[in-house]
């Protein structure tokens, strides 16, 4: 880049926005000159930003960089715009509202050649359980992966803030607890034993009766035989975020995870040896969330230095989506109700 300051344009101006827009005043070599949103609460009053209801006038802007956080009807649609005006794009999860509108948005990437770089929010990835637990996985320590089981749930679909009630509506979210939040257990579980060949499942919106799922319960299998169960759900009275990893000579129970909500309790991992005498279990606490800051600048070193994405890349992105597409389509009751 020849201009010393990236400049750049946040679209979609909520909570997540906002946390994006904190971090980057504190990330050197960015400026923030232009932000969107449709809510005129949102709206900041600053001779510095230019502020705009519709993320549409972002793109009249001379942007270097564009942060998504828009509903994901729009997500797509922002992305491929700013791509074929040559913007680098950072995208909440999820990247789209379906694998189709994905599509779409990895062909115009492609025209691109890699001069353009695109990353989506996946930020589990950068907190410090995942980030140890990912090293003890790779370092063979305790042996070969056998298989994984997941949990993460929260209460209802709408978030607890009460600004999220397009999260219900199929039109406009695509999916309901799975796309929404599952789709962070998904990455890991990929993350962490690469992809899955064969993927059952059971999905219902049994309980909130919303056109979007409150459940979705999932057994994968990969081509090295690793087994992961994943239970995504609305209906998690008590917000819980787990994942157990079996290794040959050890169990990893990651537990709890911080977040904004702080409602997933104390982000912490333990190791359990196996069946070994005078072995006692090994314990981490984590005590800060710096997941977001990690990833964003990252994101802004990789543009400055024009290295590639190598985590939470389109690629990354597709594949999740993918699976979340056999996922609902697996199910042949749900299936029947909504494809």
């Amino acid at each position: 880049m020849k201009r010393s300051n990236l400049r750049i344009g946040i679209a979609g101006y909520g909570i997540v926005g906002k946390r994006r827009k904190r971090i980057l005043d504190t990330i050197p070599g960015t400026k923030i000159v232009a932000i969107s949103d449709n809510n005129p609460k949102n709206k900041i009053f600053s001779k510095q930003i230019k502020f705009f209801k519709n993320y549409n006038n972002l793109f009249k802007e001379n942007l270097d960089v564009l942060f998504i956080s828009l509903p994901n009807k729009y997500a797509a649609n922002a992305t491929t715009k700013a791509l074929k005006k040559n913007i680098n794009v950072f995208c909440e999860k999820p990247p789209a509202r379906n694998i189709q509108e994905l599509r779409k948005v990895f062909q115009e990437f492609k025209k691109k050649k890699n001069k353009v770089q695109l990353k989506y929010g996946f930020n589990h990835r950068y907190h410090d359980s995942i980030i140890l637990a990912k090293k003890i996985i790779d370092s063979k320590k305790y042996g070969k992966l056998i298989n994984l089981k997941g949990l993460y749930g929260k209460s209802k679909i709408i978030d607890f803030t009460g600004t999220g009630e397009w999260r219900s509506k199929k039109s406009i979210a695509g999916g309901g607890i799975l796309l929404d939040q599952g789709i962070h257990l998904l990455d890991l579980m990929r993350y962490f034993c690469g992809d899955f060949t064969e993927i059952k499942s059971f999905v219902s919106n049994d309980f909130w009766k919303h056109k979007v799922e409150d459940n979705a319960y999932i057994i994968m299998r990969s081509s090295k035989k690793i087994v992961a169960m994943a239970h995504s759900t609305a209906t998690q009275w008590q917000h819980q975020f787990r994942i157990e990893i079996t290794l040959e000579k050890a169990l990893i129970n990651l537990s709890g995870i911080l977040s904004g909500s702080m409602s997933y309790g104390q982000e912490q991992i333990e190791i359990q040896p196996k069946l070994l005498k005078n072995k006692k279990k090994i314990f981490y606490k984590f005590k800060k969330d710096l997941s977001w800051k990690r990833e964003m600048i990252e994101y802004i070193n990789c543009i400055k230095s024009k290295r590639k994405i190598y985590s939470g890349t389109i690629y990354d992105a597709m594949k999740v989506m993918k699976m979340i597409d056999i996922i609902y389509k697996g199910d042949s009751s749900w299936k029947k109700k909504f494809f």
